[in-house]
């Protein structure tokens, strides 16, 4: 027998699921760090692809030259040997086992020209698909039904208008000339279902429909509205995550917050901050926000630029609350006004990565990356914290 089902056999079964619905240790794991802002990352396996506008890594106490795009190892937190470098910053991130697909300001990827948007292998490589020329900026990619999801302040790809989105053949890279939904203002996330793509950002309608302001349902071949789902959102969606038919949402406006939502677009929980949420993921049960708040207030009621006016619970620039929307005592601070920009989870390895401008962790030196992991990730047996 061993020694996880020896346990097993002590503890009842409900009080195992208690622990191991705990939330990631608040002490960051040791792990590469970075000299600039993070502002995405992607799990791929068992490796970590991170972009925003850093020009180096410092592992084990030395500075390695990455430019705006490294991998790391998600088990040991050291850096990889890809390094594909681009020459400005990377906004977004996202992989499959085709390869690594960034998008960006950037106009070369590894020396090889790519306009906002390059395909590259795990290698470091730059694929010979997926070469455009985008006018706008990408801020989110994402990747399903066979397809590559763009979306951001995009006008045209290679001409052909497209506004704030655009979908790509995932093999080929070809522009996909079916998808191309009317968004009238900036698109900050684009996340991909089974059966819908759904878009968050600054917008008002999509389609000119009502019910389609800051979030909105697309199908994912054709970019109609899925009418099955109504935004009742009225302030900028800077995230999504999607977790158990619950649709996560991470927003500013008046301080910031957080909802949950069914599948519909019906609110079942909202928290509040003094800042934008900027960044939101769902792992083992617990829902964490990243952005660059202070504090989760205690009551919606907000004054001038999002202050508590019914009190407050210190948090900096990380949270985690449960899937009902309670605030747990879990306590991650970081530092510095932006703070976190992108939170990724990984259910196989249970863990979370959250990248951004800050440059501590509960004031300790951790710059821009960090790796927390479950206190009992699979395959583990660990005391707790």
């Amino acid at each position: 027998m061993t020694v996880t089902a020896a346990l097993a056999v002590l503890i009842s079964p409900l009080a195992f699921t208690s622990v191991l619905a705990a939330p990631v240790n608040p002490a960051p794991a040791p792990s590469v760090t970075f000299n600039g802002e993070v502002l995405a990352t992607t799990y791929w396996g068992g490796t970590i692809y991170v972009g925003g506008d850093f020009t180096s890594a410092t592992s084990n106490g030395k500075s390695i030259g990455r430019a705006r795009l490294a991998a790391v190892d998600a088990r040991s937190g050291a850096l990889l040997p890809w390094n594909p470098g681009a020459d400005a910053r990377v906004t977004a991130l996202t992989a499959d086992g085709g390869g690594i697909y960034a998008a960006g300001s950037f106009h070369k990827v590894n020396g090889v020209s790519r306009d906002n948007i390059a395909k590259i292998s795990s290698s470091g490589a730059v694929q010979s698909t997926f070469k455009h020329s985008i006018s706008g900026t990408p801020y989110a990619i994402a990747v399903g039904h066979g397809r590559v999801y763009l979306g951001g302040s995009i006008t045209s790809v290679n001409g052909q208008e497209r506004t704030r989105a655009a979908a790509f053949d995932a093999t080929t890279g070809a522009l996909d000339p079916n998808w191309r939904p009317h968004v009238n203002d900036i698109v900050r996330a684009v996340l991909v279902a089974p059966d819908r793509v759904y878009l968050g950002g600054r917008f008002n309608a999509v389609n000119w429909l009502k019910g389609t302001g800051k979030i909105a349902a697309v199908d994912p071949a054709r970019g109609e509205v899925d009418l099955g789902f109504w935004s009742h959102v009225t302030a900028m969606v800077h995230d999504l995550a999607l977790d158990g038919g619950m649709l996560y949402a991470g927003i500013d406006g008046g301080g910031g917050r957080a909802t949950a939502m069914d599948l519909a677009g019906n609110a079942k929980w909202t928290i509040t901050t003094d800042g934008d949420v900027q960044a939101i993921a769902v792992l083992d049960g617990t829902v964490y926000l990243g952005g660059h708040f202070d504090n989760v207030c205690k009551s919606a009621n907000v004054g001038y630029k999002g202050v508590c006016l019914d009190g407050s619970n210190r948090r900096v620039k990380l949270a985690a609350v449960t899937l009902s929307g309670e605030l747990l005592p879990w306590t991650a601070n970081g530092n510095g006004s932006v703070g976190v920009n992108t939170l990724s989870a990984n259910r196989d390895l249970g863990q979370l990565v959250a990248g951004g401008a800050y440059t501590a962790i509960n004031g300790n030196a951790q710059r821009r990356f960090a790796l927390f992991n479950l206190v009992n990730r699979p395959g583990f047996l660990d005391t707790g914290w």
